[in-house]
């Protein structure tokens, strides 16, 4: 059964409502109250959708279906299902509200914990099968904003700071490429997606240590205090 809406009357004066889309999921119908339930289910399907269909396969009917509404209350809210599949994505919490691991003074040892809590984000929102959607050709752009915004951009400015707090603490060298250290610490979860691969356990230690002497370090229990060569 569709989810009652509250639709008290207007007067006859007023002018006919005009849907109003935003990406965030903010869109107001002139005059009448948003059912903050109506918006929580259709984006919780939506992400669910996106998951298992794809952003080709998704529809604002099946949508809305499932989270037992109806298309026009979708409509009213979200232009399409591009606006829909953004305002969904946006619910994602990235964890940049200080929620992580704090630096423990061994910046080693705080980017192993910091790819682990990440390998725990993509497990806990299947932000593999996310990912794809921005693969597709023809992905709409703003869909491929958002994704990186909430799936891939937060993760790499912890994983910066890990790499500056090893640099301040002289265990890598300063001029290391450590733009490409981050493409590999991230890219390396995109290469097992690509390859329909999971993350191992010890996934995050073993990127870690590979990155970590890339710039000059000594990973794990071999370090030593001496600032690396160059």
């Amino acid at each position: 059964m569709p989810v009652a809406e509250h639709d008290p009357a207007r007067p006859p004066a007023a002018p006919p409502a005009r849907p109003v889309a935003s990406g965030d999921g903010a869109a107001h119908v002139g005059g009448r109250p948003r059912n903050a339930e109506i918006d929580r289910l259709v984006l919780e399907v939506t992400l669910r959708h996106l998951r298992s269909e794809g952003l080709p396969g998704l529809s604002v009917a099946a949508v809305a279906e499932e989270a037992g509404t109806t298309r026009a209350a979708v409509y009213r809210r979200w232009a399409g299902r591009i606006e829909l599949a953004v305002a969904a994505l946006s619910t994602i919490d990235p964890g940049t509200d200080g929620d992580g691991p704090r630096p423990s003074g061994d910046a080693f040892a705080d980017l192993v914990a910091e790819l682990a809590r990440f390998r725990r984000f993509v497990v806990d929102h299947d932000a593999t099968a996310l990912v794809a959607t921005a693969f597709v050709e023809g992905a709409d752009p703003r869909v491929r904003d958002q994704i990186r915004h909430r799936l891939v951009d937060p993760c790499r400015a912890r994983l910066r700071a890990c790499l500056r707090a090893g640099i301040e603490a002289g265990d890598l060298r300063a001029h290391a490429d450590h733009t490409t250290a981050e493409d590999l610490l991230t890219g390396s979860w995109l290469a097992h997606a690509a390859r329909g691969e999971t993350l191992a356990e010890d996934w995050a230690a073993r990127t870690a240590a590979m990155v970590w002497a890339g710039c000059g370090g000594v990973p794990g229990e071999q370090r030593g205090r001496s600032a690396p060569a160059g």
